[in-house]
């Protein structure tokens, strides 16, 4: 699905972040058409529930009432909202006779009050309350921050531990640390945000994936509380994290969607962007095992930022190794943290 509202380059301090379906951007600014009254479909509830009304009709149907009001991707917001309601993730994945098939009242219900919740704007994945990350599906409820497809975390270092620990900063609904638990079967993490939302979030999304027995959730701000968190975390093998990297100055540019219902704290990155991103640095050093890794997710004009910024603390001791650019194009950082020579002297 294309929710023009994120990218940014991956300043993958380690590897490299993938994207496996559109790109986004944070700092992209993409056009909103007003409307004369966003809160109301063009036919009331009576007739839509009284009408005979199969699903296919009924993607058309609010398809276009999304149109005429100014949503977002009306088409994409329509069909996985219908979609969810007749038991499918997309409409490609429905059997024809199910599409073809006419509504319960029931199902005319449920798709009026979850397209009336898009009709004010809020995120489809906020109104179907949860979102496929590569192979899992998370819960997701607002403030939490949605994840984007260019977040997607392509491991490509063959050299890895098979158990590595990971540290995940700003977990948010914890799509990135619970998709490493899943794929490296031997793995532990610590999760760490600041909004309690967002580690009860991770918490329970880890125990619907059945991996709470490897992750442990606190609720903790790097910027205020990285002594604690160096204390309780330990050393990890890698530091990972989709921070808050936009200017202050590109907030008001992004979409209305984002604005309305995502946390603030988990978009605006300071005047530079880089306010989260530099206590990340600032505490990798002292959490980081021999040759430890970062990953960050960071905007577009980072990467020169962040070189320089490294240059002029080189006591961090981490090492700029190159800059990729993933499948979007969009450019990784890769660093890496002190060697053992590094760290005895």
């Amino acid at each position: 699905m294309r929710w023009k509202v994120f990218s940014g380059r991956c300043v993958c301090l380690a590897s490299c972040f993938r994207a496996q379906s559109h790109c986004h951007s944070r700092s992209e600014h993409t056009t909103f058409r007003g409307a004369a009254s966003l809160t109301a479909p063009s036919r009331n509830l009576g007739q839509f529930m009284h009408e005979t009304m199969t699903g296919a009709n009924c993607v058309t149907h609010w398809q276009r009432i999304f149109e005429q009001k100014g949503i977002s991707e009306p088409q994409h917001s329509s069909e996985y909202i219908i979609s969810h309601v007749l038991g499918g993730k997309t409409v490609h994945s429905l059997a024809e006779e199910v599409l073809s098939r006419p509504l319960t009242t029931e199902q005319r219900q449920m798709i009026w009050n979850l397209c009336s919740k898009r009709l004010q704007h809020m995120p489809v994945q906020y109104v179907i309350e949860e979102w496929d990350f590569r192979d899992l599906t998370l819960k997701l409820k607002p403030p939490v921050f949605i994840p984007r497809p260019e977040t997607e975390v392509h491991w490509q270092n063959s050299q890895q531990a098979a158990g590595p620990l990971f540290l995940e900063i700003g977990c948010g609904s914890g799509v990135i640390v619970l998709s490493l638990l899943h794929f490296f079967k031997q793995s532990r993490a610590v999760a760490v945000d600041k909004s309690p939302e967002a580690v009860d979030l991770t918490r329970q999304n880890a125990e619907r994936l059945c991996v709470q027995h490897r992750l442990q959730e606190l609720q903790l701000d790097v910027i205020t509380d990285s002594q604690k968190l160096a204390r309780i975390c330990g050393p990890v093998d890698v530091i990972v994290s989709n921070p808050p990297y936009v200017f202050h100055k590109d907030m008001p540019g992004l979409m209305p969607e984002t604005l309305k219902y995502e946390d603030h704290d988990a978009l605006d990155g300071g005047a530079d962007g880089l306010d989260v991103i530099k206590a990340i640095l600032q505490l990798a050093p002292t959490v980081l095992k021999d040759h430890g890794k970062v990953f960050l997710e960071v905007d577009p004009r980072h990467p020169e930022m962040m070189q320089n910024w490294l240059q002029e603390h080189a006591s961090l001791r981490l090492t700029y190794r190159a800059t990729h650019r993933d499948i979007c194009g969009k450019e990784t950082l890769f660093l890496k943290g002190p060697s053992p020579q590094h760290k005895s002297t």
